[in-house]
């Protein structure tokens, strides 16, 4: 028996991802941690204004703070260290919520090479990917950005010029097997169809998220 109990310790120190999985399903940042990241969050607010100019900075870190022990900061941290640069996009006045998008110039790095969903990813025999966007952005408490948000993001830049992302997908087009994603070349924004259960290497996906 305790030859079993140390060959499953060794196994679990000999498996960095066993720690951080751990961290995660907690939720929630040390002190040191959200104050990296609303640092990162406010350099990059300021560095690019064109994308929420009617917004004053002290109102979201005001927000920000007030969700220093909520889940929604740990989600933001989430798109920050997959990749995402999440930074504002916009404003809900209805209800007073900031809305974050991921702003990285390509899909983020830590999210590619990945289908569609669960059922995509199941109904693959073989080569099946790591993950499937819908699963790890509800893991990461995101959502996948719609085809229109998608063009309004595109609207305060050039993104993914070389790179693909997954956008929710219209329950009409996935009953029948497929599933969408976007990107931008010659200065346009294209929508594009593809099997649920593909995946590439330059292809993840952008997710949101109310603050």
């Amino acid at each position: 028996m305790t030859t079993i109990i140390r060959s499953s310790l060794r196994n679990i120190v000999n498996k960095p991802e066993l720690h951080i999985m751990t961290q995660e399903n907690k939720k929630e940042l040390t002190s040191v941690q959200r104050e990296e990241l609303i640092k990162a969050l406010k350099t990059r607010f300021e560095k690019n204004k064109n994308r929420h100019i009617e917004i004053e900075w002290v109102k979201v870190q005001a927000k920000l703070e007030q969700q220093s022990g909520e889940e929604k900061l740990w989600s933001l941290n989430e798109m920050e260290r997959t990749g995402g640069e999440p930074d504002v996009a916009g404003l809900d006045k209805a209800t007073g919520e900031f809305i974050f998008y991921d702003c990285s110039a390509e899909s983020p790095k830590g999210r590619r090479s990945i289908c569609y969903d669960r059922e995509a990813l199941e109904s693959r025999k073989e080569f099946k990917p790591e993950n499937n966007a819908i699963d790890l952005a509800a893991t990461m408490g995101i959502e996948l950005l719609t085809e229109d948000q998608y063009r309004e993001l595109q609207k305060l830049g050039n993104f993914d010029t070389k790179t693909s992302s997954w956008v929710k997908t219209p329950s009409e087009i996935r009953n029948l097997g497929g599933a969408i994603f976007c990107d931008r070349r010659y200065d346009h924004v294209f929508v594009y169809h593809n099997g649920a259960e593909s995946y590439y290497g330059v292809r993840g996906f952008r997710g949101s998220l109310r603050v």
